[in-house]
């Protein structure tokens, strides 16, 4: 449900595909492997080359991002892999206030402003979610990292109230929240999302979005029961193997 995660700073397609398969849509790649449920995946990853100083201006392309993402074999058994439908030109946030420009920008946008690239993959659980979606902004250094957690996070703290339009069912009105972080990676932040009224009154959809050297690692949960801490660890573990981030 993120294009947060699909930004993941970008929740508005994720949040659409996962609308969708919410819905009642089967949308499935396989089945995950053995790792029992509510424990926190571990990452079996062959780590790239050391990615240089901190602060470093860092190249790197899709496919080395996508070596990084996590895949169904890093999940908990039950877990599919959902299929990449969304609509880059959608853009289902938005608000009448001038507080809440910043967030509704990012929470429609299909990637981190500034991102050099960008990658995502979700996994839903059940028909019933959760619905867990991971992505992974390159912004070439750490510096542009901190400072897009920076505006992030004042965009939240701004803004207490978005509208998610959604096609054929109609507008919800979702509270805006901060809430605590996973302490994983560098500078994380997150926030809760939840439907008070409308069509989709009680969704609830949580992000996180964290550092990791010159990447952002953005973390999705649609419909989920406390999944954001160990699937966030899951996550930053593995983007600091593979992406040899301190």
């Amino acid at each position: 449900m993120t294009r947060f995660v699909s930004f993941p700073l970008a929740l508005a397609a994720a949040l659409a595909l996962s609308l969708t398969a919410c819905g009642g849509a089967d949308k499935k790649s396989g089945s995950a492997a053995s790792t029992p449920a509510g424990t926190t995946p571990a990452p079996s990853v062959t780590p790239s080359a050391p990615s240089g100083t901190p602060g470093e201006s860092v190249t790197r392309t899709a496919a080395e991002l996508t070596k990084a993402l996590l895949v169904l074999s890093d999940l908990p058994t039950g877990f599919t892999q959902q299929k990449d439908e969304r609509d880059d030109n959608a853009k289902p946030f938005s608000s009448p206030s001038s507080r809440c420009k910043t967030l509704i920008k990012y929470l429609n946008a299909t990637k981190a402003p500034g991102s050099k690239a960008s990658v995502t993959r979700s996994f839903s659980g059940s028909q019933e979610g959760p619905y867990i979606d991971f992505g992974l902004d390159s912004m070439g250094t750490a510096d542009k990292v901190a400072d897009l957690q920076g505006t992030y996070e004042d965009g939240v703290d701004s803004c207490s109230k978005v509208t998610l339009k959604t096609e054929g069912v109609g507008s919800t009105s979702m509270k805006v929240e901060k809430i605590s972080a996973p302490q994983f990676g560098t500078g994380p932040f997150a926030f809760r999302l939840t439907g008070t009224s409308g069509p989709k009154r009680g969704l609830e959809y949580t992000v996180a979005t964290t550092g990791v050297n010159d990447v952002v690692v953005s973390v999705g949960v649609l419909a989920g029961q406390g999944e954001l801490d160990a699937a966030t660890e899951a996550a930053v573990t593995k983007a600091q193997q593979v992406l040899k981030a301190a």
